[in-house]
């Protein structure tokens, strides 16, 4: 299945939750004793979000976008104020159409390439409706 955006969620900033950010490294190999030093509290639309006024959330369904980390059911932080650059994942708008893909430019050619060898690139003719909505910087999603 094409990855695809399901729903569309603007953040909120007014509420702060602020939990502990504790100083010590958590490692994935052999495991030692934890610091219980708190660090800070960390306010996760301050951490996730750089730029509130241009920031909203998606939530995505498919599977295009695997070999990124992207999986369906993920939600997606995207910030339209980012510059798009090549080979960035964006949600695009195209025909009507929103989707999740890596922008690629190629002369005077656009295309969105999936994460996934499944999906064929899907290259933006000249007459097709095509818009950037924004640059995905974090990807959110459940470990099984």
């Amino acid at each position: 299945m094409n990855l695809k955006v399901k729903n569309i969620f603007l953040p909120d900033a007014k509420n702060k939750l602020k939990l502990p950010l504790y100083t010590s490294r958590i490692k994935a190999g052999f495991p030692s004793p934890a610091d219980d030093y708190i660090e800070k509290n960390l306010d996760l639309n301050e951490y996730l979000v750089k730029h509130p006024s241009s920031t909203f959330f998606v939530k995505v369904e498919g599977d295009s976008m695997f070999e990124t980390g992207i999986r369906s059911g993920d939600i997606l932080i995207v910030d339209r104020s980012l510059e798009v650059k090549n080979n960035k994942v964006v949600i695009a708008a195209i025909n009507g159409e929103l989707t999740v893909k890596r922008i690629q430019k190629k002369k005077d050619k656009i295309f969105l390439i999936p994460d996934n060898e499944k999906y064929s690139p899907i290259e933006v003719s000249e007459d097709a409706t095509f818009e950037i909505w924004g640059v995905v910087t974090f990807v959110i999603h459940q470990v099984d």
